[in-house]
């Protein structure tokens, strides 16, 4: 049985490998799949901003001015592309190498903490949910943009039959929800929004 330590090493193997070519690999589905999700995020954060699993830095025109951005990233090829973004953008944004289930900030650091298309891939994603509400302050803001599976039964058969692919070659999940785990993980649900035959999810949680 894999763990989720060598789970974790792959996606880093797969994110370093990818890095380069992201950008344009991901260019169609952010207008046709994912349009508006990034704006969307960037409207509702505020005060101290953590990104989880920030990649590219393709988050980071949208963060409001004034807010103070920190960033983690798995992968050190995608970091560094994130690093050079930030600096294109004059944001003086604080971007880490770690990891989502462990992450290396001492306990209610953060207002916002932000996470877009990593959920769907991240190993144990109700541990780095946990993680997330872990570094709110109490009544910080969770905001969420993923794939999800399909509200329409032929199209979630279709993406159940393409993880059994994606999850062996890069453990990219096509019908997992992260609704459900927000909630377990002692959230309360401020607005969702499911768009695109319902495979894109929004979500606003909260902090108690």
């Amino acid at each position: 049985m894999t763990s989720a330590n060598d789970e974790t090493a792959k996606l880093l193997r797969v994110w370093d490998k990818q890095a380069a070519a992201y950008d344009r690999q991901i260019a169609f589905f952010e207008r046709i799949q994912f349009g508006g999700g990034r704006e969307w995020l960037g409207a509702r954060a505020c005060g101290r901003v953590l990104e989880v699993a920030v990649g590219t830095g393709l988050n980071l025109p949208h963060y409001p001015a004034g807010a103070s951005v920190s960033g983690i990233e798995l992968s050190p090829r995608m970091l560094a592309i994130a690093r050079e973004r930030a600096a294109g953008l004059g944001l003086g944004a604080e971007l880490l190498q770690g990891d989502a289930e462990a992450l290396p900030y001492d306990d209610g650091t953060f207002d916002t903490v932000v996470c877009a298309l990593a959920l769907c891939a991240i190993p144990r994603p109700a541990t780095a949910l946990a993680e997330m509400r872990r570094v709110l302050v109490p009544g910080g803001r969770l905001l969420l943009l993923d794939h999800i599976g399909s509200s329409w039964p032929p199209l979630y058969a279709a993406q159940w039959l393409l993880e059994r692919l994606t999850i062996r070659a890069v453990g990219e999940h096509f019908t997992r929800r992260q609704l459900p785990l927000v909630r377990a993980a002692g959230f309360e649900i401020v607005e969702v929004e499911r768009l695109k035959a319902g495979t894109v999810e929004r979500i606003h949680a909260r902090k108690p």
